[in-house]
C-alpha cells in the first residue's frame, strides 16, 4: 500500500498541473463554442487532429526510450543529450519540409487559401518536439513542481493569447489612440480561427525559452551507438503511436470526407468535437495517471511483489474510472453548460466516449507488460489492430450514422485492444488481476447509469429532484464499492 500511495501522490502532483491546467484550457471550450460557429470550430478540431498525428511522428517514441535507457544506463546525461539532439535535428528537418510544401499540403486538406495554417503548425510541432525530452527529464528526476509550473505557464499563455486575439483585438481595432494604432499594426480580422493556431505557437515558443536552463551541460555530440538502441526501442512505439492516433483522432480528421451530408460536415464535426470534450474529466484522470504511472511501473519492476502491485493498481484505477463515468452522466445537465447551446445536439455520444476512454485507460495499464519486458513491438501490433478496427468502422458507420458512428468506432477500437492486450500479456507477463471485482464495478456503473436514465423517463422530475436522484445513485455506488473493498481487509485482519 505504501508504493500505491506513492503512485497516488505522484498522480496528484502531476494531476494538479493537468487538472488545473486543463481546467484553464477547458475554458476555451465554452469560449470557442460561443465565439465560433459550429463549422469554424470544426476547422479547429480537424487541424488539431492532424497535428496530433504529426506529433507522434516528430517524437517517434523517444520519450519512452529516454525513460527506459535512463534506468538501464549508468550515464544518464548521455541518454539525455542523445535523445534531445536526435529530436532537435529530426524535428527541424520535418518542420522545414512541411513549410517547403505548405501550399500542396493545404490543397490536399482543402484549405487552399490558408497555406499559412501548415506553416504555423510546422513551427508548433518543432517547438513541442524539442521540449519533449526536457519535460521527460523533469518527470524522470521527480521535478514535479517545475514540471507543473511550466505546463501551467504554457496553458495560461495559450488561453491569454486566445482571448487577446479573438476578443480583445476585435474590440480595440479601428479605435482611436496609441493602443488602437498598436493593435491595428499587426491584427488582421480575416485571420479568424487562425489566431487559435498563432496563440498555440506563441505559448510553445515561450515554454521552450523557459526550459532553456534544462539544456545546461548537454553534449551536442550524441552517442550514436546509444542512439541506435534508443531508436530501435522507440520505433515500434512510433508505429504504435501513429496507430494510436488513428484510434484517437482519425474520426475528426476524416469526418468531412465521410459525412452523410458534405455541406453539413464541418458543422457536425464541430458539434461532435465539442461534445467529445465533455468526457474531459475521464481524459484528465487518465492523462495525469499516465504521467505518474509510466516511470512508477519502471521503478517497481524488479521488486518481489511488483505484479501483485500492478494488479492492485489496476483495480483502484477501474474504481476511479467508474466513479468518473457516473459523475459526468448523472450530472450531465451541469456538464453540458460548458459548451454553447448550438453544440448540445450531440450529447448522446458522451456515454459511449466515456466508456471508450475507460477502455483506453485499462489498456494503458495492461500495456506496461511489453514496455517492462522490452517487447515494444507488441504495442505496435495492438495499436495497428485497433487502427484497422477504427478505419473499417469509420468508413462503415459514419456515412450512415454520422458522428454517432464515429463514437461507436472509438469504443470498439479500444475495447478490442484492451481484450487482446490482456490475453497476450497473460501468457507473456502474467499479472493476477482481480477480473471478477473489476468486472463487477464496471457492470455496476452501467446498471446505475441505465437505472438513472429509466427513472428520469418514468418520473420526469424537476431539476432539484433530478440532482438528488443522481447524488443518491452515486452514493449507492460508492457505498457498494467501500463495502466490497473493506471485506477483504477485514478477512486479512482475522487471518493475522
Amino acid at each position: 500500500m505504501g508504493t500505491i500511495k506513492k503512485l497516488a501522490g505522484q498522480t496528484a502532483i502531476y494531476g494538479l498541473s493537468s487538472i488545473v491546467g486543463r481546467l484553464i484550457n477547458y475554458l476555451l471550450v465554452p469560449f470557442y463554442t460561443r465565439v465560433f460557429s459550429t463549422a469554424e470550430y470544426g476547422v479547429v478540431s480537424e487541424l488539431f487532429a492532424y497535428a496530433a498525428f504529426l506529433m507522434i511522428l516528430f517524437t517517434y517514441g523517444m520519450e519512452t526510450s529516454f525513460f527506459h535507457f535512463s534506468e538501464k544506463k549508468a550515464d544518464r546525461r548521455s541518454v539525455y543529450s542523445t535523445g534531445f539532439v536526435s529530436l532537435a535535428g529530426t524535428s527541424f528537418l520535418l518542420a522545414f519540409l512541411m513549410i517547403l510544401f505548405s501550399d500542396s499540403i493545404a490543397g490536399w486538406l482543402r484549405y487552399d487559401d490558408y497555406p499559412e495554417y501548415v506553416t504555423w503548425f510546422a513551427c508548433i510541432l518543432f517547438l513541442d518536439a524539442v521540449a519533449a525530452i526536457p519535460f521527460a527529464s523533469l518527470r524522470q528526476r521527480n521535478k514535479a513542481k517545475r514540471f507543473v509550473s511550466i505546463k501551467l505557464i504554457n496553458i495560461s499563455l495559450n488561453v491569454f493569447f486566445n482571448v487577446f486575439f479573438l476578443v480583445g483585438c476585435p474590440a480595440w481595432s479601428g479605435g482611436e489612440g496609441a493602443w488602437a494604432g498598436f493593435i491595428d499594426a499587426f491584427y488582421a480580422p480575416g485571420v479568424g480561427v487562425g489566431y487559435v493556431f498563432i496563440s498555440n505557437l506563441l505559448a510553445s515558443l515561450v515554454t521552450l525559452v523557459i526550459l532553456a536552463p534544462e539544456l545546461k551541460g548537454i553534449s551536442w555530440k550524441p552517442d550514436f551507438a546509444l542512439l541506435r538502441e534508443m531508436v530501435v526501442y522507440g520505433l515500434p512505439l512510433l508505429v504504435a503511436g501513429l496507430a494510436g492516433m488513428i484510434n484517437e483522432t482519425l474520426d475528426r480528421a476524416v469526418y468531412k470526407f465521410l459525412a452523410p451530408d458534405p455541406d453539413l460536415a464541418l458543422r457536425e464535426l464541430g458539434v461532435y468535437s465539442a461534445c467529445y470534450k465533455l468526457s474531459i474529466v475521464m481524459t484528465l484522470f487518465i492523462q495525469t495517471y499516465r504521467y505518474a504511472a509510466e516511470p512508477f511501473f519502471f521503478s517497481q519492476q524488479d521488486k518481489d511483489n511488483s505484479r501483485e502491485l500492478y494488479a492492485s493498481v489496476m483495480k483502484y484505477f477501474v474504481i476511479a474510472c467508474s466513479f468518473i463515468f457516473l459523475v459526468v452522466l448523472l450530472f450531465l445537465d451541469i456538464f453540458k453548460l460548458f459548451i454553447g447551446e448550438q453544440f448540445r445536439g450531440g450529447l448522446k455520444v458522451v456515454p459511449v466516449l466515456l466508456l471508450a476512454n475507460m477502455c483506453l485507460g485499462i489498456y494503458f495499464n495492461l500495456s506496461m507488460w511489453y514496455k517492462l519486458t522490452g517487447k515494444t513491438r507488441y504495442g505496435a501490433y495492438f495499436s495497428i489492430l485497433g487502427a484497422l478496427v477504427t478505419i473499417v468502422l469509420l468508413f462503415a458507420l459514419i456515412p450512415s450514422m454520422g458522428y454517432m458512428g464515429a463514437a461507436w468506432a472509438t469504443l470498439a477500437c479500444y475495447a478490442v485492444m484492451m481484450v487482446v492486450s490482456y490475453l497476450t500479456g497473460r501468457k507473456a507477463y502474467p499479472v493476477p488481476y482481480d477480473l471478477q471485482r473489476i468486472g463487477a464495478y464496471i457492470i455496476l456503473a452501467l446498471v446505475v447509469y441505465f437505472a438513472h436514465v429509466g427513472l428520469l423517463r418514468l418520473l420526469e422530475p424537476g431539476s432539484l429532484v433530478k440532482y438528488l436522484l443522481g447524488a443518491s445513485l452515486l452514493t449507492l455506488f460508492a457505498g457498494f464499492v467501500l463495502m466490497l473493498e473493506k471485506k477483504p481487509a477485514r478477512t486479512a485482519r482475522r487471518r493475522r
